[in-house]
């Protein structure tokens, strides 16, 4: 990592670990929406960015996993069982959708993941014998660690934040190992990746999988959050908003999901808390500004630093070579 980078990271950390003292609940809470949807996130990055797979049902395994802890909690078990539960879960059922991707690809893919969503979706909203229906569930408490509670919104954000700094750390060290550079060779040319001896039917597989479990941790940190689950927060409109982020804070950058969901949870409530006037347009807004930037930035605000460092090595080239032709007119001249 360069200094720079090493520089940014320590002013982001100092941000999260500095700032939310000082804010209002509602600034906690939003705080530790962002830092769940971040781990969300980043299990489809690794899915659409890293691996190459078209997926329009992460909110599918978010809802799984929240749906997973609250029931298991409804029965009797403890959070910290409800947790592991519902990352295997999420990781199995993450597995069986992955084999779609072994028979299509692009938007087939993208189709068949939206279908395994809306399946989904349907099951919780019409088996209310095991989900609440549209009634939901609630009374999800929120866990405790040796005793200490973590009811308040301050203490749980900090414990968000611990899961999503492990989380990072995990991921980080996968994409930097040999299975990283494999979902690479997978995403830029799978038959090149075959050739080379990449078994490219398990790590299609695996990158399903461990996405699924990522999103499954976030539901599970998102019931304990909101203290009530109901069916309408793990629509297709939430897997699609997902990869909105991921887009937008840029496919295959380690980082594009932390900018992602900033922009695509806090953002459109910043606009429409400090102007007020924009209340009733602010999603428009948005959404017309996201669609403008996408136009400019088609590979998200993270590449924005490498789109600068290409245009300034251009303008470098181009001045070595007007500089060299001027410098062999001026060889040729003296020969004449």
């Amino acid at each position: 990592m360069s200094k720079k980078q090493i520089l940014l990271g320590l002013v982001f950390g100092a941000v999260v670990l500095c700032l939310p003292p000082f804010l209002k609940n509602y600034g906690v809470y939003m705080f530790t929406t962002w830092l769940i949807y971040v781990i969300a996130t980043m299990g489809l990055n690794l899915t659409v960015g890293y691996a190459g797979q078209k997926s329009l049902g992460h909110a599918a395994f978010f809802g799984i996993g929240a749906y997973t802890v609250a029931i298991l909690m409804k029965a009797g078990f403890s959070w910290w069982l409800g947790l592991p539960a519902a990352i295997a879960l999420c990781f199995v059922l993450g597995v069986v959708l992955g084999f779609p991707a072994l028979r299509v690809q692009t938007i087939y893919l993208a189709f068949a993941t939206l279908g395994f969503n809306t399946a989904v979706w349907l099951v919780m909203r019409n088996e209310e014998w095991l989900t609440g229906g549209t009634f939901g569930l609630n009374g999800i408490a929120r866990p405790e660690i040796f005793g200490y509670s973590l009811k308040d919104g301050l203490p749980y954000y900090y414990f968000v934040l611990a899961i999503a700094a492990i989380a990072m750390g995990l991921m980080w060290g996968l994409l930097r190992s040999p299975w990283g550079k494999a979902f690479q060779a997978l995403r830029d040319n799978p038959i090149r990746a075959e050739s080379l001896g990449i078994d490219t039917r398990n790590y299609t597989l695996l990158s399903f999988a461990i996405g699924a479990a990522y999103a499954g941790i976030a539901g599970v940190l998102f019931a304990s959050l909101v203290d009530f689950i109901e069916p309408a927060p793990f629509a297709v409109g939430a897997s699609i908003m997902m990869y909105l982020m991921v887009v937008v804070g840029g496919s295959g950058y380690f980082l594009g999901p932390l900018i992602g969901a900033l922009v695509g949870m806090v953002v459109p409530d910043w606009i429409r808390d400090v102007f007020p006037i924009l209340s009733n347009w602010y999603l428009p807004l948005f959404g017309g500004t996201v669609v403008l930037m996408m136009i400019w930035l088609p590979d998200g605000l993270m590449s924005l630093p490498d789109r600068i460092r290409a245009k300034r090595e251009s303008k470098l080239a181009s001045a070595k070579r007007a500089e060299a032709k001027s410098e062999m007119a001026a060889v040729m001249g003296e020969q004449k």
